[in-house]
């Protein structure tokens, strides 16, 4: 997926850049505070993007129906609203230069599983880019939860968000080609609004996967400060893609030692974004969960030109290399990619480590200073979030 072709007429960095954007993403991501973030970043560094948010024009269209129940209306009228808005949309993409189309690609809903796009328009308006927005399961299910929608289960909103990724895709393969989709996760801070902005309008910037031990860091705050900074610095020079952006693993634990204790229902989320989940539901969708790690993590690589992986030194000496880290490399080594790996352990690497790395850093300052060296960095744009 790397190296894809750049927006329509921009050939040089100093070319003007036109875009056209589609971003899809399950009910319940809320997607719209999120993309109009996007926007107000790319103002600030003095891009003119418009954001058509699909649903709303939809419900402007039919006053009649009340707000949150749109996709209870017959298909054959949600059908007719959508595909009047996007005759709207691609008038709108001829009057301005970077449109982005905020949409959906499929519905699970009381119909059942349907489409969300027509392929006459999408092909119409042939755009430059096609991104999926993912979230925490939790998080998504807590929004539906709040704007009164409970007629689903956890196991609905993990085989909705494949489907969502993979008719994304599909649409992108079908009316673009290899190398125009890409999955977002919506993240918790600005860092990943400010990675869409640089992949919209500073696609010469290489894209790196950040690669780190997850899930057996329980120690340790002095670790998880150090995989923190490594993740914040290196969003400074690059458009990064981080695992850590949409974080599931942890509920399998909480699902596991909840139904050994017996409890029937039991509390998971974010502080402040705490929701009560019945317990068997919740390990319903353990499969699910480890099943969508390992293949989307792997989707992410292959959407990159490098991935950086970072291995700390545990409290005893032992190197902080996980299984998944492992995999990882490996699967970066073999699709062509660029290995990095910042090794910090006093311990020297194994050959497994060494045999599939481009480069082993003992820092993650060397590290920044070979980039710089070998052209791999270009400077962050004015405004950005990273500026120092």
């Amino acid at each position: 997926m790397a190296g894809a072709a750049g927006p329509r007429g921009a050939h040089r960095a100093d070319q003007k850049v036109t875009m056209r954007v589609v971003v899809t993403g399950q009910v319940g991501v809320d997607k719209t505070p999120f993309l109009s973030r996007v926007v107000e970043i790319a103002a600030e560094q003095g891009h003119d993007l418009t954001l058509c948010n699909v649903g709303e024009m939809m419900y402007a269209e039919a006053p009649d129906v009340a707000p949150g129940r749109i996709l209870d209306l017959p298909l054959s009228r949600l059908t007719d609203l959508r595909r009047s808005v996007f005759k709207d949309i691609l008038a709108t993409c001829e009057k301005r230069a970077n449109v982005l189309i905020n949409t959906h690609a499929t519905f699970r809903w009381r119909h059942g599983l349907f489409y969300g796009f027509d392929y006459d328009h999408m092909k119409a308006l042939n755009a430059d880019l096609y991104i999926v927005l993912l979230d925490n399961i939790d998080r998504v299910h807590r929004r539906l939860i709040d704007d009164g929608h409970t007629d689903h289960t956890l196991k609905d909103l993990m085989v909705w968000r494949e489907e969502e990724t993979l008719a994304t895709e599909l649409v992108a393969q079908i009316v673009r080609g290899h190398g125009c989709f890409y999955i977002f996760a919506r993240g918790f801070d600005d860092s990943t609004a400010e990675a869409m902005v640089r992949l919209l309008f500073h696609p010469q910037q290489k894209k790196a996967y950040l690669s780190f031990p997850m899930t057996h860091i329980v120690d340790p705050s002095d670790l998880l400060a150090e995989i923190e900074q490594f993740r914040r610095h290196l969003k400074g020079y690059f458009i990064c893609f981080d695992p850590a952006d949409l974080e599931e693993k942890y509920l399998t634990g909480i699902a596991l030692a909840a139904a050994a204790d017996g409890q029937r229902s039991v509390e998971i989320g974010r502080p402040g974004e705490r929701i009560s989940v019945d317990v068997a539901k919740l390990v319903d969708i353990i499969p699910d969960i480890d099943g969508q790690i390992y293949a989307r993590d792997f989707k992410l690589i292959d959407q990159c030109d490098m991935i950086i992986s970072l291995i700390p030194q545990m409290a005893d000496g032992r190197p902080g290399l996980s299984s998944g880290v492992e995999r990882e490399l490996q699967h970066a080594h073999e699709a062509a990619k660029d290995v990095f790996v910042i090794w910090k352990p006093k311990v020297d690497p194994s050959p497994f480590i060494t045999g599939t790395a481009t480069k082993v850093f003992d820092s993650v300052e060397s590290a920044i200073r070979y980039f710089h060296d070998g052209d791999y960095v270009v400077s962050p744009p004015p405004g950005s979030l990273f500026d120092n």
